[in-house]
C-alpha cells in the first residue's frame, strides 16, 4: 500500500464555513485518519497551503491545526505545479474570477456555493471548467446529511408510493446585535456584499429538490427584509439591505414523471418549534416521512391514525408519538468530508463524480428565477440549463 501526496491550495478558510467544515472537519480529519483510500487500497494524503490576505491570521490558523504551509500570495501559490487542486470558500462576488484564474493555471477546482452571484457568470465559469479537461466540483453538502440519506433510502425503497408534496422549513432567529451578540456575519444582511436568504439558500434547495424529490420546473417566490436595522461585529448599527426571509413554492417533475409540489419557508427571523433547524416533510400515497439534519421519522399508510376534527374538545392525540424512527444503519461521517473524499478520488483515479460546476450553476439559475418571481410577482419557469 502506497501513500501519495496531493497538493491543495485552500483559499478563504478563515471564515466560519471554510475553517470549520472544510479545513478542520474535512481536510484535517482526512489527514488525521491517514488520507483518502483509493480503490486499489493506496492512500492519498492532502498537503494543503492556506492562502489569505491577513498573514497573521493565516500563520496562526496553520500553526493551530498542524498545517506546515501558508501564504498571502495567491498568484505565487497557483504557479506551484506541485499543488494541483484549488479550493475557494471566500466571497461569492470574487469566486468566478478566482476559479477562472485557477483553471487557467491548470488547477482542478472545487468551491463553496453559490458558484457566482448571477447566472451569466455561473454558466461562463462552468463552461470554462467543462472545456478545460480539468476536474471541477461545487459543494452540495446537504445531500450527505444523515437525515436526508435516510429519507432518500425510503424513496429508493418505494416507501412513499406516488410522491405528492414536500414541505421544507428552514431557519432560526439570528440576533439583531443590540441586545444579544450576532451569530451570523453582518455581510449576510447586506445585498451589496453578497448577502441574502434567496442567494444563500436557493442554491442548496435546488440540488436537494432535484436529487431527492424531482426536477424543478417552475417557482413562485416572495422575499422580505423583515428586520431593516442590525448591528455589526463592532456593535455599530447598519441598514440591512438583503432579504432575511423568503417563501417559495416550486413545481417539480418527480422521478416517476408525476408532478410534485414543494413548499419552502426559509427565515433568519423565526423561532424554532419543530424537530430541527431544518425539516423536510414528504407526503406520498403510501406513506409520509419527516427528516431533519440527523433523524428521520416515517408513518406508513397502514399505520396512519384517524384524527377527528372537533374544535369543542381538547385534542388528545400526541401526533409526534405516531411516527416510527428510522434507525441508523451505518456510521454517518461529516457530509463535507464525504464530498471532499469523493472529489479527491475523482481527481486522483477518475472515480465517478456528479456534483460539478454545471450542477452548481443550476442552483444560481433557481436563485435568479426566484428573484425574478419576487420582483414581477409571478410564476417563473426553470428550463433545462445548457452549459
Amino acid at each position: 500500500m502506497a501513500t501519495q501526496r496531493l497538493g491543495l491550495i485552500m483559499h478563504g478558510v478563515t471564515g466560519r464555513m471554510g475553517m470549520n467544515q472544510h479545513l478542520i472537519r474535512s481536510i484535517c480529519a482526512i489527514r488525521a485518519q491517514g488520507g483518502v483510500t483509493l480503490s486499489n487500497g493506496d492512500k492519498v494524503m492532502p498537503d494543503p497551503i492556506l492562502i489569505g490576505r491577513n498573514a497573521e491570521k493565516m500563520e496562526a490558523l496553520a500553526k493551530k491545526h498542524g498545517i506546515a504551509r501558508w501564504g498571502t500570495d495567491l498568484d505565487k501559490a497557483l504557479e506551484n505545479k506541485d499543488d494541483t487542486i484549488f479550493f475557494d470558500a471566500g466571497t461569492t462576488q470574487m469566486r468566478p474570477t478566482l476559479l477562472a484564474k485557477a483553471i487557467r493555471a491548470g488547477k482542478h477546482v472545487y468551491c463553496e456555493k453559490p458558484i457566482a452571484t448571477n447566472l451569466n457568470e455561473a454558466v461562463e465559469i462552468a463552461r470554462l471548467a467543462e472545456g478545460s479537461g480539468l476536474k471541477h466540483g461545487a459543494v452540495q453538502d446537504k445531500l450527505f446529511l444523515p437525515g436526508l440519506r435516510k429519507l432518500d433510502m425510503l424513496r429508493r425503497a418505494g416507501f412513499f408510493g406516488r410522491m405528492l408534496s414536500v414541505r421544507l422549513e428552514f431557519g432560526y432567529w439570528v440576533f439583531e446585535g443590540d441586545l444579544q451578540p450576532i451569530q451570523r456575519p453582518s455581510w449576510n444582511y447586506r445585498k451589496e456584499d453578497g448577502g441574502g436568504m434567496i442567494l444563500d439558500m436557493m442554491c442548496h434547495w435546488r440540488y436537494v429538490l432535484d436529487n431527492l424529490f424531482g426536477e424543478v420546473k417552475s417557482v413562485s417566490c416572495i422575499g422580505a427584509t423583515h428586520i431593516p436595522k442590525r448591528w455589526d461585529e463592532n456593535d455599530q448599527p447598519y441598514e440591512a439591505t438583503a432579504d432575511d426571509a423568503a417563501y417559495a413554492t416550486c413545481e417539480l417533475t418527480g422521478h416517476n414523471g408525476e408532478p410534485v409540489i414543494a413548499q419552502i419557508n426559509m427565515s433568519w427571523v423565526t423561532r424554532v418549534r419543530r424537530d430541527d433547524l431544518v425539516t423536510f416533510h414528504v407526503d406520498g400515497t403510501d406513506g409520509s416521512a419527516v427528516a431533519g439534519l440527523s433523524s428521520c421519522r416515517a408513518q406508513s399508510r397502514v399505520a396512519t391514525p384517524r384524527p377527528v376534527w372537533n374544535p369543542d374538545e381538547k385534542q388528545t392525540m400526541n401526533f409526534f408519538d405516531q411516527w416510527q424512527e428510522i434507525p441508523d444503519s451505518q456510521v454517518y461521517d461529516n457530509g463535507f468530508k464525504i464530498q471532499w473524499e469523493a472529489f479527491i478520488r475523482h481527481v486522483v483515479e477518475n472515480a465517478p463524480y456528479k456534483w460539478t460546476l454545471p450542477e452548481g450553476a443550476k442552483g444560481v439559475q433557481l436563485v435568479e428565477a426566484a428573484l425574478e418571481s419576487w420582483k414581477d410577482r409571478r410564476w417563473v419557469d426553470v428550463p433545462a440549463l445548457k452549459v
